[in-house]
């Protein structure tokens, strides 16, 4: 098979990637990353094969490699982090799909293990290149982040006035999972590489959860673990003030991040950079009561996107009184801060306006490639096809246009918008792709 010289296919490579459902904006950090991580033939393999998940004779007959050759090159991608597999029971074969740079490229590099690997090198490359992913993904108001915030459950009143969700609980996602794994923060990772860390959390902690920990366990990124040794890994995170961020899907998320203010990129995006959708919040929103407040600034320090601050209570009889104040536009809704709280001053009440999650994996990825300008890949995913080329191109344009796009994404449209897409792909035979 020809490969194309090396300058010219990292830059096909990409263009590929930058259209999937993650932007990946070119530049000279991006050629560095991807000629570190793929060889010529992966690159040209993961170029010519569909954006959608696809079994291992669709992209033969599309990528024109031959079967056993392509399936070892698959298998090398999948052990590097650059392609998923995911195994279908009911069709008894793997199915493929290349990763974009977050949740996918990124992460799995970064928790790679094995000899003669060059992290440090990857690690600073991606610290590098992350500011222009955040700029590129949500510098137009987008709404669709990978990751939701799922509050601590104590922080939660259990009372007949507040909706809490089994999606939302840390402890029904874990006990309704298949099978756990954990493994190393991918964010912590590459700041101790790059001498960016500033906490003691631990490094190993990411949790990978049914389909996710299938993955993850099968090409060696974590290690299989009980329900109780996962409550356990909650249970330290906990007394580490982590954030824990799910992938963002109600039903059967792949992963829990357990996120640090110092190290997590999802949160640094805000933090650093002020894209407030870079996480989604939860359904809740931290509240306090100034009568309780102490001013002792506990909450302050803990909370992981700066949300917190402290001011005059003006108090007359106790002029130097300091109170909690919240910002209530960055509030995530993680509950960390309450644990922090001895005067009982802040409890966690439901937000005013429903948060919307999307139901499963294929809706994210409808939703992130619409807002992102790329849904026509996941509609017409044969980039070798000339004809889909036609029709990725004007359906591209069309959905660019910002009315388009602002309607579907409303309220009021976006069911509709899923269901017309779910109403496609089982006319491309693709039905089973929306139970994932």
């Amino acid at each position: 098979m020809h490969i194309a010289d090396d300058g010219r296919i990292y830059r096909q490579l990409g263009k590929k990637l930058d259209n999937l459902y993650v932007r990946a904006p070119w530049n000279e950090t991006w050629h560095s990353i991807l000629k570190e991580l793929y060889t010529s033939e992966e690159a040209d393999v993961v170029i010519k094969m569909p954006f959608t998940l696809s079994t291992l004779e669709r992209i033969s007959l599309v990528t024109k490699v031959e079967k056993t050759r392509l399936r070892r090159i698959l298998e090398r991608l999948c052990r590097k982090g650059l392609v998923m597999d995911l195994w279908n029971e009911d069709h008894g074969q793997f199915y493929y799909m290349s990763w974009p740079i977050a949740i996918g490229i990124f992460e799995f590099t970064m928790m790679r293990a094995g000899d003669n690997l060059n992290t440090k090198r990857w690690a600073e490359l991606f610290h590098e290149y992350f500011e222009h992913v955040y700029a590129a993904n949500f510098s137009n108001n987008e709404q669709t982040s990978a990751l939701r915030v799922i509050p601590i459950e104590e922080s939660i009143k259990d009372d007949s006035h507040t909706e809490f969700f089994d999606y939302e609980k840390a402890t029904s996602l874990i006990e309704n999972s298949s099978r756990l794994a954990i493994g190393v923060c991918s964010c912590r990772n590459e700041k101790l590489h790059t001498g960016h860390n500033q906490c003691d959390a631990p490094l190993e902690s990411c949790s990978f959860l049914g389909i996710g920990a299938e993955y993850a366990i099968r090409n060696n990124f974590a290690r299989e673990v009980s329900k109780s040794e996962m409550m356990d890994n909650f249970t330290r995170s906990k007394e580490h003030d982590l954030v824990f961020c799910a992938v963002n899907t109600r039903r059967n998320p792949m992963a829990i991040c357990h996120c640090c203010k110092c190290c997590c990129n999802f949160l640094g995006g805000l933090n650093k950079f002020g894209h407030l959708n870079c996480v989604v919040t939860s359904s809740f929103i931290s509240k306090i009561n100034t009568e309780k407040c102490t001013g002792c600034g506990k909450c302050v320090d803990v909370c992981p996107v700066n949300a917190l601050s402290l001011v005059s209570a003006h108090d007359p009889k106790k002029k130097k009184r300091k109170t909690a104040r919240l910002n209530g536009d960055i509030c995530v809704g993680c509950g960390v801060c309450i644990a922090q709280c001895r005067t009982c001053a802040i409890e966690m009440i439901p937000r005013k306006s429903s948060v919307i999650h999307p139901e499963s994996l294929f809706e994210i990825t409808m939703l992130s490639s619409l807002e992102r300008g790329t849904l026509q890949n996941q509609l017409f995913d044969n980039p070798e096809s000339v004809t889909q080329e036609v029709m990725r191109s004007f359906m591209g344009a069309f959905l660019r246009l910002p009315t388009v796009k602002k309607t579907l994404m409303s309220d009021m449209f976006r069911s509709t918008f899923l269901s017309t897409a779910k109403g496609i792909a089982k006319l491309q035979g693709k039905g089973w792709m929306l139970d994932i």
